[in-house]
């Protein structure tokens, strides 16, 4: 066993790291605040705090602790620290986001986007959105970022993927290559199916089957991601979780593509392959009846493959109670039924999963950045 110390150096990234960590999660504190909150000595919090002002990293609010003792003063992150930018690309439009070190969304930016819009208007779309957020507060660097896209997306290279009738095709776009001018750092390139397992995951916690489910995702495209010990599995290339082709039962005990299902229960857009979303909520028995037979074909094999503990079906109707209990009612008969439930996050949920993973990243960069006062 080795008897060697750890390096004063050590020492010090470690105690600055504790206390970006706590300043984070409490936006302001005094030093005593921090020296409690970490379990580190005053004095050493003291230094660490010095330490983190000089480098800019860390900044005297001005305010004082009141009540008995002595005034201390508040501490905060320097605005110089940054901000993470956060993107969605929908069939709707393009959301952007600056997210600060606290977590809270500091600026937004929304651009729409036509049906069938082309590489080149999603370009423009996300770069004045981006734009917007950028220049809305240019002090604040944008360090870091995560892109949610409705498409598949290459997970060696962050492109978007084409697949055969996908309903939103935006063309060959490179979101990474897109805002590499505007973001510092990593940019994170994910399908919003992914996002949305990735914020359900967290929203459920670690009690309630978070580490291995499947997320069916029901809206004007199909998609599903697969979470197998606390992490979303992305396949080879990235495209798992891509059914809108597998062999399902279709009306009339046929089989077929599950994204033709659709087609022939007249549930699609028309000249697209998109689902219509207001019709599918509106379904009638049979019709819904159908719908439920063909997804549970598609769930019995994830099931198969996956061992899931539950499955979470999200999107615009997929989530709605009638859809539900009737999945619920189809999977049953399964060879191995698993239990059907609703999100825990029905609103933007790859918005708010990318926001997260943003975040993580955004706050990582800035510790990393602390050891190195002059990269701040």
């Amino acid at each position: 066993m080795s008897s060697a110390k750890p390096s004063l150096d050590l020492l010090r990234s470690l105690t600055d790291e504790h206390v970006l960590r706590a300043l984070m999660g409490r936006r302001r504190l005094t030093r005593a605040e921090i020296a409690v909150l970490t379990g580190i000595s005053k004095p050493t919090i003291s230094e660490s705090v010095r330490r983190l002002e000089d480098a800019g990293v860390v900044v005297d609010t001005g305010e004082r602790s009141s009540g008995r003792g002595r005034a201390g003063s508040y501490y905060t992150l320097s605005p110089t620290c940054g901000a993470a930018l956060v993107v969605s690309i929908t069939p709707q439009g393009v959301v952007a986001e600056a997210v600060d070190a606290f977590g809270l969304v500091t600026r937004t930016a929304e651009e729409p986007l036509v049906r069938g819009a082309d590489a080149g208007r999603a370009e423009r779309a996300v770069t004045k959105a981006v734009t917007r957020v950028a220049s809305a507060d240019p002090v604040v660097r944008l360090r870091t970022a995560a892109v949610s896209a409705a498409d598949p997306v290459d997970r060696a290279t962050g492109r978007l993927v084409h697949l055969p009738d996908s309903p939103f095709l935006v063309g060959d776009l490179d979101p990474a290559a897109l805002l590499a001018e505007a973001v510092d750092g990593t940019v994170l390139v994910d399908n919003d199916v992914n996002w949305a397992a990735r914020a359900e995951q967290a929203a459920r916690g670690a009690t309630e089957g978070s580490r291995d489910f499947v997320y069916l995702y029901l809206d004007e495209g199909l998609g599903c991601a697969v979470v197998a010990d606390g992490e979303v599995r992305r396949g080879h290339s990235g495209l798992a979780g891509e059914i809108a082709h597998l062999v399902t039962t279709g009306p009339g005990g046929r089989a077929m593509r599950l994204t033709d299902v659709f087609a022939e229960l007249g549930l699609r857009r028309a000249g697209s392959t998109a689902i219509d979303v207001d019709r599918a909520r509106s379904a009638d028995g049979g019709t819904l009846e159908s719908l439920a037979v063909a997804v549970s074909g598609v769930l019995a094999a994830a099931v198969a493959l996956s061992d899931p503990e539950v499955v979470v079906v999200g999107g615009g109707w997929g989530r709605d109670a009638a859809v539900l209990e009737e999945l619920s009612r189809s999977t049953a008969a399964l060879p191995r039924p698993v239990p059907i439930v609703a999100p825990a996050i029905s609103e933007q949920p790859q918005l708010v999963g990318a926001r997260a993973a943003a975040l993580q990243q955004l706050r990582d960069v800035i510790v990393a950045g602390a050891r190195e006062p002059s990269s701040q």
